[in-house]
């Protein structure tokens, strides 16, 4: 569908940050505008990944759950694997500290930002029964992340229904299944990030001006429900694209943009095209515009279960998912992640949205890596020539 698409680009996550405190000091305010630029980049290049792999079909993600739960992770990670995660995170040059003290902020930013728009944003680990992961990986994702942290029986036959029960909860029943059992032997552990958000609009739709119209997809026309407003509307236009702000709630701090491409161009060039420039232009380019004629569909759109694992690569962070991952602020025991997990959904009525996203990152252990030898048990032996590998000798050892 050729436009809900780019409808959903910066969907019901993406926030107009007012500034900080008077009291905070200039450079704790100038890291935390570096975490929130770093996630709003890898926003934007998730979404051109996922769109590349998916042009013809309906996207629709929570960058900011997506990324929390990397940074969950990203505390368990040391040398070149944390430099390949902090890089696609956008997190270049930033310490730990000042990462995880500026998402902290940022979460408790956001669920305080207007009392009439929800947003719920909840974080776990589950912990393979009995299984060694530090004590200190833990205490920082408590501390900065407000993370419910369990040991469970992962050969339990109820034990992702467990997990999947949490999930649901924090989403208030709109993603309700993000694992399925049985959970494999080699899974230890799972970090999940969970965000709920439901927001009336600001001027509301009124439900009698709804009429049926053709909506022009990507490669055919459909009847949609389509809303229709008449009004004051703030609006931002260039050469590319139109763009309109749908605030939520009575102070406005959250607000959709609807951003078409322009007549003659393909939503997926404009996606592609994207940057943060693109963003901040349209943020601070929109003005008011009276009598403004508004039409946007009714829809509900539900995206995944999405495996993140290619698009996380082609970010750079590859090396997290192989045999090399280095996540010894973990565990002792070699780990590596399994894949990202990723679902999302929302519905959009005259009324406003209700939208919600999981991510769960699967951590598994990884193969062990050869790097000693220790003759302490029975061993084959031979003796031959380097050039030609020709054998003179060939025993077997078995006791001393």
């Amino acid at each position: 569908m050729k436009y809900i698409v780019v409808y959903c680009l910066l969907l019901a996550f993406v926030v107009t940050l007012a500034g900080c405190s008077s009291s905070m000091n200039m450079v704790q305010a100038q890291k935390q505008d570096q975490v929130v630029m770093g996630n709003t980049k890898f926003a934007v290049e998730i979404f051109k990944v996922l769109n590349r792999e998916d042009k013809d079909k309906n996207i629709f993600i929570s960058p900011l759950s997506i990324s929390t739960a990397l940074t969950m992770t990203l505390n368990g990670a040391d040398s070149t694997t944390k430099e390949a995660m902090q890089e696609a995170l956008f997190y270049k040059g930033l310490s730990m500290e000042e990462i995880n003290s500026g998402n902290k902020y940022l979460y408790q930013y956001l669920m305080n930002m207007d009392k009439r728009v929800a947003v719920d944003i909840a974080n776990s680990i589950w912990i393979k029964e009995g299984y060694p992961i530090k004590q200190p990986f833990i205490d920082i994702n408590k501390d900065m992340f407000d993370a419910y942290v369990t040991e469970l029986d992962f050969s339990k036959a109820q034990a992702a229904d467990e997990i999947n029960n949490w999930i649901s909860d924090s989403t208030k029943g709109l993603i309700d299944r993000m694992i399925d059992p049985p959970i494999p032997a080699d899974v230890v552990m799972y970090l999940i990030n969970a965000i709920y958000f439901k927001g009336d609009w600001t001027v509301p739709f009124e439900e009698k001006k709804t009429f049926e119209k053709d909506f022009r997809g990507l490669y055919e026309t459909s009847k949609v429900d389509m809303m229709r407003r008449k009004g004051d509307v703030e609006y931002y236009s260039n050469d590319r694209l139109k763009a309109v702000r749908l605030p939520y709630g009575k102070s406005e701090a959250y607000s959709m943009y609807a951003i078409l491409p322009d007549e003659e161009s393909d939503i997926n060039t404009l996606i592609e095209e994207f940057d943060i420039n693109t963003w901040e232009k349209i943020r601070n380019g929109v003005k008011g515009r009276d009598e403004f004629e508004l039409q946007i569909p009714k829809f509900t759109m539900e995206y995944g279960i999405k495996e993140l694992k290619e698009a996380l690569t082609e970010l750079g962070m590859g090396e997290a998912f192989s045999g090399g991952a280095d996540f010894l602020l973990m565990s002792d025991n070699g780990l590596m992640l399994d894949n990202v997990l990723h679902k999302a959904k929302i519905e959009v009525n005259e009324k406003g949205s209700t939208a919600a996203a999981a991510t769960v990152v699967v951590v598994k252990e990884s193969a062990k890596l050869d790097n000693e030898f220790i003759a302490d048990r029975p061993f084959l032996f031979v003796i031959a020539d380097q050039t030609d590998g020709n054998i003179l000798f060939m025993g077997k050892m078995i006791s001393p």
